[in-house]
């Protein structure tokens, strides 16, 4: 038997110890298990580093008929990350994203479930305008979906918000329907780490399907509830 000196007030099970034939430390201090948040400075460094290596793409049609890149907008510390598709007019002009019909939608469901746009964060799976607006291409979504894995890497948020099936097929591939998924908290591994994410409609899918905004609500509930019970303070 491996002795062990015991240095515990509590009241220990001698019995059971001896059953395991072990006799085990106990130690008074607290274990550390909280990491700490990066600091400012190393995150804006990363995402800076992250927005270069985009900039440097070569051979991108997005890029070649685009304005400029549309990199994230919002707090870089935020426990909530929201990824939607790609820039539309507005936001290739501005150079943010969700500014445009879209974003005003979109500031409206986070108001309704107490969230001001300003302490989360944004980005898209694409960060340049797909020309016409229409939806990037599979092997434009896969070649974006390596960056984007590294920008929620550094966010490392608590919530991952998937709005629409771009941003859905870029984190969990291209054979699923975005109805049959959304409203379900899924996992997602990236870099070793676990997230929590829920898939939603895009705004823009529901200003063109306003029908659909009964769906999304309760996706904004579940949504809602997760924050309270993972006692998220935005």
């Amino acid at each position: 038997m491996i002795k062990k000196q015991i240095n515990q007030n509590d009241i220990l099970n001698f019995e059971l110890l001896n059953i395991l034939d072990y006799s085990y430390i106990f130690n008074n201090e607290p274990i550390k298990r909280i990491k700490t948040k990066p600091t400012l400075e190393n995150s804006l460094s990363k995402l800076e580093n992250l927005k270069s290596k985009i900039e440097a793409i070569r051979d991108c049609n997005l890029k070649k008929n685009a304005s400029k890149i549309v990199f994230g907008d919002g707090n870089i510390h935020s426990p909530i990350m929201i990824v939607g598709e790609g820039p539309g007019q507005k936001e290739d002009e501005l150079g943010k994203p969700f500014v445009g019909d879209a974003g005003t939608l979109l500031n409206k469901m986070l108001k309704a479930i107490k969230i001001e746009r300003e302490k989360i964060y944004i980005t898209n799976v694409v960060n340049y305008r797909p020309p016409n607006n229409r939806k990037p291409e599979k092997s434009e979504i896969n070649r974006y979906s390596e960056y984007l894995k590294e920008h929620i890497s550094i966010i490392d948020p608590q919530i991952l918000i998937l709005m629409g099936s771009t941003a859905m097929e870029a984190l969990f591939g291209g054979n699923k329907r975005i109805s049959k998924e959304r409203g379900q908290w899924k996992e997602i591994i990236i870099k070793q780490k676990t997230y929590k994410s829920i898939i939603t409609f895009h705004p823009a899918y529901l200003l063109r399907q306003p029908d659909q905004k009964k769906f999304s609500w309760e996706d904004l509930k579940i949504i809602h509830k997760k924050i309270d019970e993972l006692n998220i303070e935005i």
